[in-house]
């Protein structure tokens, strides 16, 4: 009796192997569907990506013109390029260049705005707004080359932040501005170049300010208002104007700004003196 009962308990361990074996195998016969599964649809996503740049290789010969003068349709040209994983800025050699001046185009126009930045920045601190620079590019600009946009400078400032040399992109209200000096601003300096955008301190003119004109605008004791202007002169992004016991502070760069929406009709604001 024992040994029929040993007997049986060796054949039901060998079913409960046999059943632990056989789902071993599916499982593994079940990885290796899905890996094989996994790389058949990578390789025909590769395929896809593939045919859409061959294609926009295509596009792109076909439209060449459009793309080097049409701003609006290089933008659009430029996203299209993005989604498909294609950045024709990346470098000034091959294909985009050869064929489009893509690159070249970027690295030319990343160099004028170093050399406008630099220009200005005894006025400006460094500080200079969008429509100023675009309308110094589009001087500098051969008309019977590609016209820089506002899309175009955005990308060209993106690279150029890449090099680690201060340049980028500040929102101060409505006013896009291009910072091209490494100095960190917090958001007091950021509020003080907020109001001095929008106000004008009885002046009439955009870019003045006064500590007592900030501290009523931004509910601030007039100290901290001081402070935060003082940082922004030692910077050179504002000047210091004082007569008849009264003391203003000028953004040259909004003064400017404000200039350039000013209809020709109109006599422009009054200005800050020179230095």
């Amino acid at each position: 009796w024992t040994s029929v009962r040993t007997e049986r308990k060796m054949r039901r361990r060998g079913v409960g192997v046999a059943r632990t074996l056989k789902k071993k195998e599916k499982n593994d016969a079940l990885k290796e569907k899905g890996a094989e599964m996994q790389g058949n649809q990578l390789e025909h996503a590769t395929e896809i990506l593939a045919g859409f740049k061959t294609h926009l290789e295509v596009f792109a010969t076909k439209h060449k013109r459009a793309i080097k003068s049409d701003p609006a349709f290089r933008k659009e040209f430029v996203q299209m390029c993005q989604q498909v994983g294609v950045d024709p800025l990346a470098s000034n050699k091959g294909f985009w260049a050869e064929v489009l001046g893509v690159g070249d185009f970027y690295y030319e126009l990343g160099v004028q705005i170093i050399d406008i930045c630099i220009q200005t920045r005894p006025s400006n601190g460094g500080l200079i707004s969008m429509g100023e620079l675009l309308q110094q590019l589009h001087a500098k600009q051969n008309t019977a080359r590609q016209e820089a946009s506002e899309d175009d400078v955005r990308r060209a400032v993106a690279k150029l932040k890449g090099l680690g040399s201060g340049f980028g992109l500040m929102q101060v209200g409505k006013t896009t501005m291009v910072l091209s000096v490494p100095v960190e601003l917090d958001n007091d300096h950021a509020a003080v170049m907020e109001v001095a955008n929008r106000t004008s301190s009885g002046s009439g003119a955009p870019g003045e300010v006064t500590v007592e004109s900030l501290a009523s605008e931004l509910g601030w004791p007039e100290e901290r208002a001081r402070r935060a202007l003082e940082r922004l002169v030692a910077e050179g992004m504002a000047w210091v104007d004082s007569h008849g016991g009264r003391t203003s502070y000028w953004f040259m760069s909004f003064w400017l700004e404000e200039r350039l929406r000013t209809p020709p009709a109109q006599p422009p604001p009054l200005g800050p003196p020179l230095p």
